[in-house]
């Protein structure tokens, strides 16, 4: 069953390359691919160094020192997660426009303007930057909470700064989780599209969108996504180093929480300012900004109430499914643990990839099925494939720490009572890890809620979800109408966020 599970991660991507690789017509400028490529190693680049700054800051803020606010910021820090990176893009591009209200306030009013501009390459990486700092901040936080206050306690003994204590003990113990989650940061950035294409900022993932939608060219989107593929390869691998090497200090001796150090007025006012920063910049203002613009717009409320019905019913659908084969891989992963590995990959490609991997098996199919292709029910089936080829590891590593706390003796208990494999995992090991399974689905629930580029490549005819619903508002300039399924598809995610961090913020026990 896990190789099966690990098989459903793996097809499309092998249909990517065989397409690449294939015999079809594909006029690929090698200067298009280049620049392509540049372009999204740039971006990368930028986005792998602020989110390191923005998350380590925060999570050593909030993990080892007392100030104003500090509990409820530890997981207000990553309810920008609820909000796709397209919808800061629209928020920020239209506050900051050339021609917006607040530009020409500033140029009028204090004779100064923008240094640059959002729409540029620097400006889409500040905006994927506040929103992927949650990424590295709570694997920094999950780290720095699994050290022991004893390495830090000797530094300072030894006459250590906290802040030379923090750099040169506490830090290089957490560079593994640092690794994993500047790798995420950098695969979401990898994977976008709506942000980017909104900037007009040209990476891989909007050329392979391109060669597909503008010149109709499976071929073409193929070979542009072989360059993604590799950087998602070495992405994986870097993420899965980090998770190896995350706990090593956490199993050492008596574990004690580090000691909260108390602040003095001023640094504990700006320690608070910075974490309310960053909550206000990755998630109030370009909402809070959309928010005023769509007041005086009246929604098209039978489109907004389908598009929300669609999204919500393929995220349920979709967690549903990529649960059920994430448990099987898990369950198997002992046996099989290399299937684990490779449905790995899949999380670290981007959805267009995905959606142009399943053309061909789709392709295949209906010239053996002529007919079988192209129906309603047969783009749904294709669309819920992708996201769970994409999402399966994501939902496999909650459900695996699950069922490790299930001990052996348990299993074998019921083995040697007769029960079978399958009906020890239906009776004993998946309903004792049912949080993990919970987790896992709100995990995939709210990724396909934000999910763009799978979803405006695969979608049955007429089938709009809120994030292409706001998208084609957005390609036509009609910021203040992209706001309303923009705030609704953030508004659905958001509980189920605020779960996610509030669980995740109280996972330790001893947290100060």
């Amino acid at each position: 069953m896990g190789l099966g599970a690990a098989l459903v991660a793996i097809l499309p991507l092998i249909g990517v390359v065989a397409t690449a690789l294939g015999d079809g017509q594909a006029d690929i400028a090698l200067s298009d691919l280049s620049r392509y490529a540049l372009t999204s190693v740039a971006l990368s680049a930028q986005v792998a160094v602020l989110t390191a700054v923005l998350g380590v800051t925060a999570a050593w803020l909030v993990v080892g020192h007392d100030f104003p606010g500090r509990r409820w910021l530890s997981w207000a820090l990553a309810l920008p997660l609820a909000a796709p990176a397209f919808a800061l893009a629209y928020g920020y591009a239209d506050l900051f426009d050339a021609a917006g209200d607040l530009r020409i306030w500033m140029r009028g009013t204090l004779g100064v303007d923008m240094p640059f501009e959002m729409r540029s390459l620097g400006g889409a990486g500040l905006i994927l930057s506040l929103a992927f700092y949650p990424y590295v901040y709570l694997a920094m936080r999950a780290a720095l909470l699994n050290q022991s206050s004893q390495a830090i306690e000797a530094a300072r003994m030894l006459g250590a700064s906290p802040a030379r204590a923090f750099f040169q003990v506490a830090l290089p113990m957490a560079r593994p989780a640092l690794a994993a989650g500047v790798a995420l940061a950098v695969m979401e950035t990898l994977a976008d599209y709506g942000a980017v294409q909104f900037l007009g900022v040209q990476t891989l993932t909007t050329g392979v969108v391109r060669a597909w939608f503008v010149f109709g060219s499976v071929e073409a989107a193929a070979r542009i996504a072989l360059p993604l593929l590799a950087f998602a390869a070495v992405l994986m691998w870097i993420e899965r180093m980090g998770r190896s090497g995350a706990d090593h200090d956490s199993g050492r001796g008596r574990w004690r929480p580090l000691t909260l150090q108390p602040l003095p007025p001023v640094k504990a006012a700006l320690a608070t300012g910075f974490c309310l920063m960053l909550v206000g910049l990755g998630l109030v203002l370009p909402l809070g900004w959309m928010a005023h613009t769509m007041i005086d717009i009246t929604p098209e409320w039978p489109r907004l109430i389908a598009a929300a019905r669609h999204s919500v019913g393929l995220a349920v659908i979709a967690a549903l499914v990529t649960v059920a084969l994430a448990a099987l891989l898990a369950l198997g992963s002992t046996r099989h643990p290399l299937a684990a590995r490779i449905a790995s990959l899949g999380y670290a490609t981007p959805g267009a990839v995905m959606a142009i991997g399943l053309l061909i098996p789709a392709a295949v199919l209906w010239r053996l099925v002529p007919g079988s292709v192209g129906g309603f029910g047969m783009g749904i089936a294709l669309l819920i494939y992708a996201y769970a080829a994409r999402l399966m590891a994501a939902a496999f590593e909650p459900i695996e720490a699950g069922l490790t706390r299930v001990t052996p003796s348990v299993v074998q208990a019921s083995r040697m009572l007769g029960r079978s494999e399958t009906g020890t995992a239906w009776a004993i090991q998946l309903p004792l890890a049912r949080g993990a399974l919970f987790t896992a689905a709100l995990v995939v629930f709210v990724d396909v809620m934000k999910e763009l580029p799978a979803t405006l490549m695969l979608r049955p005819f007429n089938v709009d979800t809120l994030a292409v619903m706001a998208d084609n508002y957005a390609r036509d300039e009609r910021l203040a109408n992209a706001g309303w399924p923009t705030l609704l598809l953030v508004l659905l995610a958001l509980p189920a966020v605020l779960w996610l961090t509030r669980k995740i913020s109280t996972s330790r026990p001893g947290e100060p």
